[in-house]
């Protein structure tokens, strides 16, 4: 089923079950979408976004949210940490499976070996390959280092 179908399913479900918590954060993810699509439409009119934006929209509110919870767990605020953990739970229900180290290093390995990358200089080019082929299941900040690792190896 269609990511945007799922969140609109799992809304209605929401509603009808009353589940007050889901429903806001099903409520802030379609409104960070509409927000992302009437950005999208700029001058052209042309405002629909494709799965991949959809993944990354999910993926950048989970990322917002762990600091969040990071910053409020140092301020003592646990309640609100709590609460932050519960809405990465409930976006993460939306996101492709996160690969494990293991598939994230088959992952750099298959990459560095089809763009034909030797050096450091090719990081780049091997991060924003690996960001368009598996956006949304890999943690980039982790695959930095195991990128700059295999090109200096």
């Amino acid at each position: 089923m269609e990511l945007r179908a799922r969140l609109q399913d799992a809304t209605r479900q929401a509603m009808k079950s009353k589940d007050s918590a889901r429903l806001s954060t099903l409520r802030l993810i379609a409104a960070a979408i509409k927000d992302r699509e009437i950005a999208a439409r700029g001058g052209d009119g042309e405002g629909t976004l494709t799965e991949a934006d959809l993944v990354l929209i999910l993926s950048r509110m989970v990322k917002q949210r762990q600091e969040s919870a990071r910053a409020y767990e140092e301020g003592g605020r646990l309640e609100l940490a709590a609460k932050e953990e519960q809405e990465i739970s409930i976006i993460q229900e939306f996101l492709p499976r996160q690969m494990t180290e293991a598939e994230t290093r088959a992952a750099i390995d298959a990459a560095i070996a089809d763009l034909g990358a030797s050096g450091i200089r090719d990081m780049g080019r091997v991060m924003a390959a690996l960001k368009e082929r598996h956006a949304g299941q890999m943690d980039f900040a982790a695959a930095g280092p195991l990128v700059k690792d295999r090109l200096l190896a």
